[in-house]
């Protein structure tokens, strides 16, 4: 008998995680890969399609200005079927085809390595950046859990150490606070960058399964059984897992973001207010599947005004 995660998204195999060692941003994809579910360009971008064909950031798109979805592994598209159903995809050939959008994401990326890719990589950008929307906010709250001494200046990353116990985890409220005051400073930086390059930005805190609805659809409670059967998923993160969770850390960001003078969207309240409860739209608590991605792109699409 096949599992549900067999059974229901069998592509997830293709997903490997396997991320090739770069200096100043820990890892990243690795460049040209092709296979079944998503390819890469030279600098190890997930491609993106766009209703004037393919876009990427290093290797050529359509002539003019673009925009950028910019962000860890939900914008690379974890869970897609294709590199033709992620957040950019969808946006760039169908809900705000106007100028192609690029991917511009690495997975398990904090903040700090979101802002360092901008910088390592505006080079090839030109001529024109005419938005940016930074889709983010759950891997800081997730890395909130580790030790102080893990954190140093510019917050915790992934596989920086082992893990506390339970009983040394800080609660919501304290956790709340480090993962905004971390997201809204390196958010400055890209308030800066984004001047420097003309272009709009506006803050997406990224939808998480449980901050969305209280209740998961029939597909995706299968699929999380199923992971949190063989993962320490819900271990590790139940503390941060329910709505008032989500709704908390979104005000709190929506306040630093009024600070900056930055538009924010919480897409787990939109995400929630544009689904029915019956709805499939994860494939894990982070991660969706095509048709989540697809309402993802719409609510951006229309919130920002570029459908």
């Amino acid at each position: 008998m096949k599992s549900p995660r067999a059974e229901l998204v069998p592509h997830m195999e293709h997903y490997t995680f396997v991320l090739e060692d770069q200096p100043y941003i820990g890892f990243f994809q690795y460049g040209n890969e092709r296979t079944p579910v998503y390819s890469t360009d030279s600098c190890g971008f997930r491609v993106t399609h766009t209703a004037d064909g393919p876009a990427t950031v290093a290797d050529g798109r359509p002539p003019g200005p673009v925009r950028l979805l910019a962000g860890s592994s939900a914008v690379f598209g974890v869970g897609a079927s294709g590199d033709h159903a992620t957040v950019s995809s969808r946006l760039g050939s169908h809900h705000a085809p106007g100028l192609p959008w690029l991917n511009f994401a690495g997975q398990s990326l904090n903040s700090a390595q979101e802002l360092m890719l901008l910088t390592l990589f505006q080079h090839l950008l030109a001529p024109e950046v005419a938005e940016i929307v930074l889709f983010s906010g759950v891997n800081n709250l997730v890395l909130s859990r580790l030790p102080a001494a893990q954190h140093g200046r510019h917050g915790a990353f992934f596989e920086c150490g082992p893990a506390p116990d339970a009983s040394a985890v800080p609660g919501p409220a304290e956790r709340i606070a480090h993962a905004t005051a971390l997201t809204v400073r390196h958010l400055g930086g890209w308030k800066l960058l984004a001047g420097a390059l003309g272009a709009r930005l506006t803050f997406v805190l990224q939808p998480l399964a449980p901050w969305v609805r209280e209740e998961p659809a029939a597909q995706e409670k299968a699929l999380f059984d199923e992971l949190d059967d063989v993962s320490n998923w819900r271990r590790l993160h139940n503390d941060i897992a329910s709505m008032d969770v989500g709704r908390a850390y979104a005000a709190a960001l929506r306040e630093g973001c009024a600070g900056l003078g930055v538009p924010f969207l919480d897409m787990n309240e939109a995400l929630g207010a544009a689904t029915g409860p019956a709805d499939w739209l994860f494939v894990d608590r982070v991660h969706c599947v095509d048709a989540g991605y697809d309402a993802v792109a719409r609510v951006l699409a229309d919130r920002l005004g570029t459908a």
